[in-house]
């Protein structure tokens, strides 16, 4: 069985990041020939000024004053420059969305297994291109553009990473350090006669990366005044910059700025998938080559910002974030950043038609470079009766389009060379996506084959099991060579195809995994036959019937990834479901405590997501009830046996010390970042030493089946509830109650189906190891558990606030373990509060799988049957066209899904561990008799 679950995992992980190489591979190319625009640029340098997580809506915005909130860059919109909004895309996070804007291409997905810190690939950027860059701001930001860069013309100024705390009393120091090192720097460089050369240079780029209003975000969310308060700091000190700049160079009008974002936020101070309140972020520019304001008396937008922000007089100019690049390459002379598909802006240049028409023609021909030479390489690597070129943009169309825009400019036709320019652009970027998707239908059948053929052979192992066929035929064949000799020479072929066309190795993963799986199925044809026949005996009205019942389940559960609200209308539908069977008749009060605590639960998905505001009263609550009701376990304990072992009481007195701990950490640690005080060092020792135990106090509890599991919820309620804001905490102690239900519930609903069971739930050991002989054979009752299991672990997910997409994060949850940013180990106290319900819920299985008598064997096989068809079903979801928030979301529902299936495995070995295994202190030996 252990080879199986080793074999299941790998199988999993292949199709897991099978959607990266199909659906998000890395974009770029290399070998092509740097473009530049021949005439003389309008501006000498640049000033880039990134407010990160800042959202369009809160710079443009009034106060509740009626003031503008950031009155220096409305008079710039007004009086000075262009302003419009920024359309990032996903991921909507500081490094891909950085990436974007001074590089012009958008985010290698790959680049998640870095911390979004590095680029997998090596890429050129408007920095590289630039004689010289100045840069101030974060480690994190600044270092990904200055590494690997040839030559020494780039300078990074950055504090320390620690600085990055969510729980300082003032986080506007990392913008205001900013600011204040720009001054000295100008103010060093007047006695500098070396720096003062450099910065009098041509084609120089000063970058500030201001992270303070981002990290305001995070702790306090963007609604927040601490969140608001920093856009007014960023605008003083932009104020300030400019002024001081203006000054060092004489006002030469030589100097262009840009102020933008590089993502927005969530109202519950997150980033990284599609909402518009993280994808839409402000963009204004002005100084030298950019247009002055423009007076209209109408504009065409379908959202209703304008007159919101009362900048319905002013023209408002959208651009996607990748526009920005060439944008700033043309203002400065540079070459266009290689690697950018940005299409250049020309509405925000005031210049002439000329440099327009030659910027436009230097544009297309840099994306057409890259359209070319993936052209090449796919063409190289494809056997010349299986290559499809790209019909749409033949090399003669090439060149008449290219020899057409040329004799335009020479002519002065120059919108006619535009607006030709701008159709090559799109063809050719519509040619990149041809050739980067090229082996997408093929990749995603190889994938489909072994998805089809692993839940097939799975079902095929708990069909023999079982002997659900047995009695229709009794005939066994040998086996045929055929069939091995068959599928090797199929292995045969297809490495080969492979490897002619100089495929990557991924693909010979995806290619050759379906084979030994389809060999395996079709080995068993017999069985399948078998199988068949079988299922003939069976009335067709009552096969259709299970077959819609089973299908609807699998639709309630691919819903609700859409409408949390399907898991109340199921939950309810599981309160209803005694009445329908003759458990309301046999066990009344069981009954009546399935429905009680199946339509408490049903009340959490109705409940508001991510994003409301914390509620400290509701975790002192979940951890008073937690006391109360251990009370009234341990002295119904103390009742029931003759002699209460003084080291179970103390191990559940310590656990219940536990509990308060967790309550006084989580109150005085809220008390203490609302006064901005930080996070206390006593506190955070607490907090990690109770994290720790919540592992190993439950493996010294007895192994009787409810003391185990009850252990297992008060360590695991102490561990979240330092990692809970609200009404989360209560959620645990819900769904554990109604575990310990179904756990009596399914003991009596075997005991219907008449089989004999000799001991009660209450006197079994979870170390007690029946013979196999001792397994009872399969009923349909059991895909129901199956069905139940998974639907419980997905209750456990959408229960606690979370929604079906990759930001379903609120950063407030760690702030009891540590306030300075870090990703990974943040992101990882978050995924292990996600992961305690599972837990609970996989503890309970273990118990209903014991109480049962079924293999644990069968029923976990069927419950990753159910989730594999969930997954194959988001896997066609799966899309990377329309609105940036309906990608995110596809994307996120097929990782949560299938992530969901490759932790079923290891949380099936945890919870075994968890509910089987016995410490001993001091090495005082113990018996349990059963």
């Amino acid at each position: 069985m252990l080879l199986f679950f080793i074999l299941g995992l790998l199988v999993h992980f292949v199709f897991f990041g099978s959607i990266f190489d199909i659906y998000f591979t890395s974009p770029l190319v290399h070998g092509m020939t740097p473009q530049f625009t021949p005439l003389p640029p309008p501006a000498k340098r640049l000033v880039l000024f990134v407010a990160d997580g800042l959202r369009a809506d809160t710079l443009y915005e009034f106060d509740e004053n009626g003031n503008p909130r950031a009155p220096f860059i409305r008079n710039i919109i007004m009086h000075e420059g262009s302003w419009g909004i920024s359309h990032t895309r996903v991921p909507t996070e500081s490094r891909p969305g950085h990436v974007a804007l001074i590089a012009g291409f958008y985010e290698d997905v790959s680049a998640v297994a870095k911390g979004w810190k590095e680029n997998p690939v090596g890429f050129d950027s408007l920095i590289n291109e630039s004689k010289y860059t100045w840069s101030w701001g974060s480690p994190d930001i600044l270092t990904m553009f200055a590494k690997g860069v040839g030559g020494d013309h780039i300078y990074t100024y950055s504090y320390d990473a620690e600085s990055e705390d969510f729980g300082a009393y003032d986080v506007t120091k990392l913008d205001t350090w900013v600011f204040d090192n720009v001054k000295e720097f100008f103010h060093a460089a007047r006695n500098n006669q070396s720096l003062f050369s450099k910065v009098n240079e041509e084609k120089i780029v000063f970058f500030l990366h201001l992270l303070g209003i981002d990290t305001n975000g995070h702790a306090h969310r963007p609604t927040s005044r601490e969140y608001k308060d920093n856009v007014k700091v960023v605008d003083d000190g932009i104020k300030e910059i400019v002024s001081m700049l203006e000054h060092f160079y004489g006002n030469d009008g030589k100097t262009a700025f840009i102020f933008t974002s590089d993502h927005g936020m969530t109202d519950w101070g997150f980033h990284g998938a599609g909402h518009p309140s993280e994808t839409l972020t402000p963009f204004v520019s002005w100084g030298a080559g950019i247009k002055y304001p423009q007076k209209v008396s109408a504009q065409k937008f379908d959202d209703a910002f304008l007159k919101e922000w009362k900048l319905e007089n002013w023209k408002r100019q959208d651009i996607h974030q990748a526009d920005v690049a060439p944008l700033m390459a043309s203002l400065i002379g540079v070459p266009f950043p290689l690697n950018s598909v940005g299409i250049l802006p020309i509405d925000y240049l005031n210049n002439t038609d000329l440099f327009k028409a030659e910027s436009m023609f230097t544009n297309a021909m840099q994306i057409l470079e890259q359209f070319k030479v993936k052209m090449t390489q796919k063409k190289e690597v494809t056997l010349p009766f299986f290559f499809t070129p790209f019909k749409l943009l033949s090399e003669s169309k090439q060149l008449n389009i290219v020899r057409k825009a040329r004799s335009y400019i020479k002519q002065r036709k120059y919108d006619e060379a535009v607006s030709l320019c701008k159709e090559l652009i799109h063809l050719a970027l519509k040619g990149l996506s041809y050739y980067h998707t090229y082996d997408r239908f093929f990749l995603g059948i190889n994938v489909v084959l072994g998805f089809v053929g692993w839940t097939s052979y799975a079902s095929l192992l708990i069909i023999k099991s079982h002997s659900i066929t047995r009695g229709v035929s009794k005939e066994v064949k040998k086996p045929s060579h055929l069939l091995p000799c068959s599928f090797i020479a199929i292995s045969v072929l297809v490495a080969f195809f492979l490897l002619i066309q100089d495929c990557p190795w991924t693909y010979y993963v995806y290619c050759l995994l379906p084979v030994p799986i389809w060999y395996a199925v079709l080995r068993e044809f017999q069985v399948i036959q078998d199988f068949v026949l079988s299922l003939l005996t069976f009335p067709p009205s009552q096969l259709v019937g299970y077959l819609f019942i089973f299908t609807l389940g699998i639709e309630v559960l691919v819903l609700s990834f859409f409408y949390r609200y399907m898991l109340t209308a199921g939950l309810i539908a599981f309160a209803c479901w005694p009445f329908i069977t003759q458990l309301w008749t046999r066990a009344k009060s069981i009954s009546l405590s399935w429905i009680f605590f199946s339509l408490l639960l049903a009340v959490f998905p109705l409940m508001p997501v991510v994003g409301r505001k914390p509620d400290i009263f509701l975790v002192m609550g979940a951890g008073l009830l937690v006391l109360l009701l251990s009370l009234c376990v341990v002295t119904s304990l103390i009742k029931r046996k003759d002699r209460f072992i003084n080291e179970e009481l103390l191990l559940h007195l310590f656990q219940m010390l536990s509990i308060v701990l967790s309550m006084c950490v989580v109150y005085t640690t809220h008390d203490s970042l609302l006064k901005k005080q930080g996070l206390p060092l006593l506190n955070q020792i607490i907090s990690w030493i109770t994290l720790a135990s919540s592992f190993v106090l439950p493996l010294l509890s007895p192994t009787s089946l409810f003391e185990r599991l009850f252990s297992i919820l008060l360590s695991s309620m102490s561990a979240y509830l330092l990692l809970s804001t609200g009404y989360e905490a209560l959620f645990p102690l819900v769904l554990s109650c109604l575990m310990f239900v179904w756990i009596r519930v399914e003991q009596e609903t075997l005991q219907q189906l008449s089989v004999s069971y000799k001991q009660k739930a209450t006197s079994l050991q979870f170390t007690y190891s029946p013979d196999i002989t001792q397994f009872r054979q399969l009923y349909l009752d059991d895909i129901r558990r199956a069905f139940f299991l998974v639907f419980f672990l997905v209750t456990a997910f959408f229960g606690t606030g979370n929604i079906a997409s990759v930001n379903s994060f609120d950063l407030a949850s760690v702030y009891c373990f540590l306030t300075v940013f870090s990703p990974f180990m943040m992101g990882a106290l978050m995924m292990w509060k996600i992961l305690i319900p599972f837990v609970l819920v996989m503890c309970a299985f273990e118990a209903v799988q014991l109480t049962t008598q079924l293999s644990s064997k069968s029923l976990f096989l069927m419950v990753l049957i159910i989730s594999d068809i969930m997954a194959l079903h988001f896997f066609f979801l799966v899309k990377d066209y329309g609105s940036w928030l309906d990608i995110g979301t596809s994307i996120s529902h097929y990782v949560i899904v299938m992530s969901l299936t490759i932790v079923l495995v290891f949380l099936n070995g945890l919870a075994h561990l968890l509910t089987t295994k016995k410490l001993r202190l001091c090495g005082k030996p113990k018996s349990h008799l059963i």
